[in-house]
């Protein structure tokens, strides 16, 4: 149920351009302008605009909290989003594998997430998307993919190629491989097998991924790809209409997609840790020279309203821009020209924070409370 007209006053609100006390209405759904509505006293809190993950994986243990316990899907979709909304996040693109490694990666799991994430989306308040990511070895499940993208109306698919073709290319056997095959309940051996037939045909990768990525631009998906390392690479990609760069590991892979207009997605905990966490370029540094369109939770939640801070705090952006990478930044990417700032028209997507501890307090999705607690929460229900 969305909200009646509310007006929220006393406030530090993020602008645009920079935090303001001016107060901020809300009216089905939508920020307005004007007066409307009851007045809500958020003196000692800050307003600023709803998060949006633009890639997220940390919902997959909820999916299986323990190993095996992969039954109910919709009961894990239904606690992943009360984290998501925890943590300021009112849109969220849900990264699925569909890859050759099996089990939870596995194209079976995908097709069971992606109907419970269809089935329970209408109890949900936060904006769930899903996101394929798609293994380009995978050459004989290129039609089943397409069909369900389209089936789901996924709006956003990610190229990976995670085979250790360097082991497989010298005849080895790939390190943890008999832990990964037992995992899945793969013979270690027909999973060897597998994955060299996969490294076999990669000559006729390209030309299959020419045609996809054609079929699917054509159906207005958006496509990125993934740990981009180099300019070529990076180049090949374009050339096929993919436009997003995620997690280049290089700054030469960064700086030649900004320098085409391509939008680089980094790691907000690379941010929160100071680096990351296996040796690639920094995203920080990257941040400050202009590189990065967008920060995504990657693994953790929490770190993409710690990371806009940190950015802030250390001076390398304004605060309304170290947000931007976490609101409106992710939101054009993805095509929500409708969210991301806290103007007339926009949806009411927002988040309060105590303006000394900066917690969340309060998440609203389109007028909708998706997380309310504490002190805020007396002020909201008045």
């Amino acid at each position: 149920m969305t909200l009646p007209d509310l007006r929220l006053v006393g406030a530090q609100v993020l602008l645009p351009e920079g935090l303001c006390d001016a107060p901020l209405s809300l009216s089905s759904g939508r920020i307005v302008a004007g007066d409307v509505g009851r007045d809500v006293d958020l003196s000692g809190y800050m307003v600023l605009p709803g998060i949006v993950d633009i890639h997220g994986d940390a919902f997959e243990k909820h999916l299986a909290p323990r190993r095996g316990a992969m039954k109910d899907l919709d009961q894990g979709l239904i606690a992943a989003e009360a984290e998501l909304a925890a943590n300021g996040i009112t849109t969220a693109v849900l990264a699925q594998f569909y890859s050759w490694e099996g089990g939870m990666r596995g194209p079976d799991f995908a097709r069971r997430v992606l109907t419970a994430l269809d089935q329970v989306r209408p109890r949900l308040v936060t904006h769930l998307l899903a996101q394929l990511r798609f293994e380009t070895p995978m050459l004989e499940d290129y039609a089943a993919m397409q069909a369900l993208v389209a089936d789901h109306a996924i709006p956003y698919v990610v190229f990976n190629d995670h085979l250790p073709h360097e082991a497989l290319a010298k005849g080895k056997r790939p390190p943890r491989l008999t832990g990964q095959a037992l995992r899945i309940g793969r013979n270690p051996e027909k999973h060897l097998e597998y994955m060299q037939a996969l490294h076999a045909h990669m000559p006729s990768v390209p030309p299959a991924l020419d045609a996809l990525c054609a079929d699917l631009m054509a159906a207005g998906v958006i496509m990125g790809s993934h740990d981009d390392r180099t300019p070529t690479t990076r180049a090949d990609w374009r050339a096929r209409g993919v436009r997003i760069s995620e997690f280049p590991e290089t700054l030469d892979a960064a700086e030649a997609a900004h320098a085409a207009g391509d939008a680089v997605i980094l790691g907000a905990p690379n941010v929160v840790r100071g680096g990351s966490h296996n040796g690639n370029v920094s995203a920080t540094d990257l941040i400050a020279m202009g590189l990065c369109t967008a920060l995504a939770s990657d693994y953790h939640y929490p770190s993409l309203r710690r990371a806009a801070f940190l950015v802030s705090d250390a001076g390398l952006l304004p605060l309304a821009e170290a947000w931007r990478l976490v609101s409106a930044g992710p939101a054009t990417v993805l095509g929500l020209g409708d969210r991301g700032h806290l103007t007339p028209g926009q949806r009411a997507d927002l988040v309060v924070l105590d303006a000394q501890s900066r917690a969340v307090c309060a998440v609203l999705s389109e007028g909708r409370i998706s997380y309310l607690t504490g002190e805020a929460a007396v002020r909201f229900i008045g």
